[in-house]
């Protein structure tokens, strides 16, 4: 999702990023909006399911270690640290992608590529 946002803004806002390289910034610093709302972008599935987690759905881990005899405070811990790894984790994914994707739309001289469909 972030690789395709990033591709989709770069595509829509070209011009705008050479601008800012016409004017001598580099390819990061033009694209630095761009590679902002493409992690953004990245992210919102994982922030909307904790968003709902434990209020409209019980996760399966809570729920097998509340059947299993866990106390449910216990449960919930678990279930938080578990679903913070999971955030960190796509965290993590997205801004290596976008880092590491976003030098591929521009040339060792700092210039935008043409970007196809």
């Amino acid at each position: 999702l972030a690789v395709s946002r990033l591709k989709d803004e770069i595509k829509n806002k070209s011009e705008e990023i050479e601008a800012y390289l016409s004017l001598g910034a580099t390819s990061r610093q033009a694209a630095q909006k761009v590679i902002k709302t493409a992690i953004k972008t990245g992210m919102i599935p994982t922030v909307d399911s904790m968003k709902t987690l434990g209020i409209v759905q019980l996760p399966g881990m809570m729920t097998g270690l509340i059947l299993g005899g866990v106390d449910p405070i216990d449960a919930v811990k678990y279930q938080i640290m578990v679903t913070f790894m999971l955030a960190s984790t796509v965290a993590i994914s997205c801004f290596s992608v976008t880092f590491l994707t976003y030098r591929e739309f521009f040339t060792s001289n700092h210039q935008l590529k043409e970007v196809g469909n």
